[in-house]
């Protein structure tokens, strides 16, 4: 799937910037997991690699909740998608503060996207209340 294909004139701002969330937590996680990755010196794995795929996982799933939320007819559904678009916005920030205290030079770059979702939730407030 290309970034470019996404970022056409006729999705909301919303959604362009889930896709823009969404590049950024794909190359951090990348990035990360890199670092993460060899075992530790007991013989066990990080666990903090888990919370990489948890936030591609997450902000994967942005997008797609943000087109029901714009496509469906009533105002409940509307509402009930983009609730799941906050909560999954507010679960993906949470475990970005949480990969900011691990012992990775990867972490250097958590800050780009917790600024990014702290942008991301005040359009999803503003975004909810035109639905």
């Amino acid at each position: 799937m290309s970034v470019s294909f996404f970022s056409s004139d006729k999705h909301s701002t919303v959604y362009k910037k889930s896709i823009e969330i969404f590049d950024l937590a794909r190359h951090i996680s990348h990035y990360l997991t890199h670092d993460l990755a060899p075992l530790q010196c007991n013989g066990k794995e990080n666990p903090n690699i888990y919370i990489t795929g948890d936030i591609v996982q997450q902000s994967v799933s942005l997008g797609p909740e943000i087109l029901k939320a714009e496509s469906h007819s009533y105002q409940d559904e509307k509402y009930k998608y983009a609730t799941s678009v906050l909560r999954l916005a507010n679960r993906l920030y949470n475990n970005c503060k949480r990969l900011q205290h691990i012992d990775s030079n990867g972490k250097d770059y958590l800050p780009l996207i917790i600024s990014e979702l702290r942008k991301f939730r005040k359009l999803v407030h503003t975004w909810r209340l035109t639905l």
